[in-house]
């Protein structure tokens, strides 16, 4: 009877081993899985943000484009209007007082 006795005892024993070296396994791969996680979320925020920049730059570099595109178009038709004017000053002053006097 001791003999079954210590028997099933080693093999609770064993058991109970099994388990805690389960457990430290296990302990082990959560944290293998945590670190790698981590890694990987550190890795696609860098590239999330890379990627962000790169179209910040984009928007920010077609923006200066078209504000130079709209200054320019601005300055041509301020040109314009200065060159007609001085062109036809004394034609509009004279509409003016045309316009004027008729009343």
């Amino acid at each position: 009877m001791d003999s079954i006795v210590n028997k099933l005892t080693e093999i609770e024993d064993a058991a109970s081993a099994i388990v805690r070296h389960a457990e430290d396994q296990k302990a082990v791969m959560d944290k293998e899985y945590e670190e790698k996680r981590k890694a990987f979320d550190a890795k696609l925020e860098a590239e999330t943000e890379a990627k962000l920049d790169a179209i910040r730059a984009g928007l920010e570099k077609k923006t200066s484009q078209l504000l130079d595109s709209q200054s320019d178009s601005s300055t041509a038709a301020i040109q314009a209007l200065r060159k007609e004017y001085e062109e036809k000053h004394t034609e509009y002053a004279r509409e003016i007082l045309k316009r004027i006097t008729e009343v």
